[in-house]
């Protein structure tokens, strides 16, 4: 009886094991998913689509730059070449068609 369980729990181990492992990918591919860009003033990492749900973005030149706060956008403009050339951007989107 002590073998069966020493086996049960070493099985129930091993089990416990592989479904935590299959869950990290799982985690893993959440985040990949959400856009990361970071602040062009602050540099502060965030989400593309909550920065564009909010707001905190501008188009220069262009591509669009993203803030983590609504201080950074006169910041921003106020010298937008400054901030600009090392800032991370994407390109501007274009506007759908109708």
């Amino acid at each position: 009886m002590k073998k069966f369980a020493i086996v049960l729990v070493a099985a129930m181990a091993t089990v416990s094991a592989f479904a935590q492992s299959d869950a990290k990918p799982a985690v893993k591919a959440e985040i990949k998913k959400a856009p990361v860009i970071h602040c062009a003033v602050m540099h502060d990492a965030l989400d593309v689509d909550k920065a564009t749900k909010a707001g905190r973005y501008t188009d220069y030149k262009g591509n669009r730059y993203f803030f983590c706060c609504g201080g950074c956008k006169p910041a921003f403009d106020k010298d937008p070449a400054k901030f600009a050339a090392k800032a991370d951007h994407i390109p501007t989107p274009k506007p759908a068609k109708k």
